[in-house]
């Protein structure tokens, strides 16, 4: 049987917190930033929760069992 191996995509984009819970980056921060305020990019350098919804495929994709 093969080796199942971890989404190399996800490990880079998210972070398991000492609670358990997975930390995720916001995203529009990239580029095109000269139309966004000041506040708008300020508030999406924080970092965010994954949501309950996407937390299952999250876990899959990290190979979180």
């Amino acid at each position: 049987m093969p080796k199942v191996k971890t989404n190399s995509g996800a490990k880079k984009r998210f972070v398991l917190t000492g609670s358990g819970k997975i930390r995720r980056k916001h995203a529009y921060k990239s580029h095109i930033l000269t139309k966004k305020t000041k506040k708008q990019k300020r508030n999406l350098t924080h970092f965010a929760i994954v949501d309950n919804n996407n937390l299952k495929s999250v876990k899959e994709m990290l190979l979180l069992r």
